[in-house]
């Protein structure tokens, strides 16, 4: 598969429940590299790059593992730009 980038929002009660450490261990497991930040309208914003399948695997985890808190998300695929050399969390 084709090397992507993603760029996600996740709404609903998706802060102060440990969403962004879960999605940093899960990015990093898959070799993923990007962030994840929380935002103040009370988001989680990720941007992520890797192979297709294992983003594919990514989205599955955050939903298996996170989805309780989930309301709705935006994911927006583009061509990656191979911009990050790993995973991690940006604070404001």
């Amino acid at each position: 598969m084709s090397e992507k980038k993603i760029h996600i929002k996740y709404y609903g009660m998706v802060q102060g429940v440990g969403f962004r450490w879960t999605a940093e261990r899960a990015a990093n497991s898959l070799g993923l590299s990007g962030w994840v930040r929380n935002c103040k309208d009370g988001t989680v914003e990720v941007v992520c790059e890797g192979d297709e399948k294992n983003i594919t695997s990514f989205l599955k985890r955050i939903n298996e593992t996170m989805g309780a808190y989930i309301k709705s998300v935006n994911i927006e695929w583009q061509e990656a730009t191979g911009e990050f050399d790993s995973f991690n969390i940006r604070f404001h």
